[in-house]
Order: structure tokens, then C-alpha cells, then sequence
């Protein structure tokens, strides 16, 4: 059985995302819609983001409703979890403190 990961994968790779990504783009004027709702200068953007999560809900993969452009730094913030930040922190060296004591039998 093929892992979630995967199956999202193959959705993306599809021609008819493909054309409807190219739609969401025009639509939105490659101009991030979540900088422009923050009220920031418009930023531009090339990722197409799911508003409601693929995981929540496969029907709604190509509803261009479901679907708005946003910028790199906007997408890593809707997505935290797919960070490098996040991916930094968990691979990060843990450090052990070791307590030592004196052995009995040596003194």
C-alpha cells in the first residue's frame, strides 16, 4: 500500500494539477494572498497552497476555491511542521550530563 506521502506525490505530478496550478497563478497574479491580507507590499509567489489540508480532505485537490498562491516564507509558516527550522531542531545533538561518584572501595 503506498504511504500518504506518496500517494500526495503522485497528485501533484499529474497533468490536470499541473493546469489548474497554472490557473490559481493567473489568477492570483503570481502576488502572495496571504502577504496581501497581512496588509504587506505585494510579494511574489510561485507555490500553490491548499487552504483546507489534503490530509483533511483529498475532494478538494482541484477546487481552485480551496487553492490560493502564497510566497515561500508564507507557505513555511502555514506548514511549520515541514520546516527545515523544525527538522534543524529535531536532528540536533542531544547533550547527556554524566554524574559521576566517588567509588567506596578505593578510598
Amino acid at each position: 500500500m503506498a504511504r500518504e506521502r506518496d500517494k500526495l506525490d503522485q497528485l501533484y505530478s499529474r497533468k490536470r494539477w499541473r493546469a489548474i496550478r497554472q490557473l490559481v497563478l493567473n489568477r492570483d497574479h503570481y502576488t502572495c494572498q496571504e502577504c496581501k491580507r497581512k496588509g504587506k507590499p505585494a510579494v511574489y509567489g510561485n507555490i500553490v497552497h491548499h487552504i483546507v489540508e489534503l490530509r483533511e480532505d483529498e475532494s478538494l485537490a482541484y477546487e481552485v476555491d480551496n487553492l490560493e498562491t502564497v510566497c515561500a516564507a508564507c507557505h513555511n509558516t502555514l506548514h511549520p511542521e515541514r520546516s527545515s527550522k523544525r527538522l534543524k531542531t529535531l536532528k540536533k545533538r542531544k547533550n547527556y550530563v554524566i554524574h559521576f561518584k566517588a567509588n567506596q572501595e578505593l578510598e
